[in-house]
């Protein structure tokens, strides 16, 4: 585990953390992400920012660990006004230990993906 977060109650902008976050996953250094904001929603808008992040907002723990075996997910966002910290616990427990189903149908689809990004890269 590698805390990229902040270490204060001072107020960060999220753009930042996603960023770093992403960054790490992008380098290698980590394969996946957790970023935690009020709602979740501006973590994940800025951290789908980045190419090879497939960042959700998952508030059950089902989309935590379906958005990682169907979709490839790498970084769960969560919202810490949202859900409560005994859930959040249970969410990312079952996203750290998801992993991707290389069916046929998956993988189609996030080559797809991959397209989109590349084609909208430019």
């Amino acid at each position: 585990v590698i805390d990229i977060g902040t270490d204060s109650t001072e107020p960060v902008d999220y753009p930042d953390i996603a960023e770093a976050v992403s960054n790490q996953i992008i380098s290698g250094i980590s394969s996946k992400g957790i970023l935690i904001c009020g709602s979740g929603v501006g973590a994940s808008v800025a951290a789908n920012k980045f190419k090879g992040i497939r960042a959700a907002i998952c508030h059950d723990v089902f989309s935590a660990h379906q958005g990682v075996e169907d979709d490839a997910m790498n970084v769960l966002c969560l919202g810490g006004g949202v859900v409560g910290e005994s859930l959040a616990l249970e969410i990312i427990h079952s996203f750290l230990r998801a992993e991707f189903k290389p069916e046929e149908r998956f993988i189609r689809r996030l080559e797809k993906i991959k397209k989109i990004e590349e084609k909208n890269s430019k």
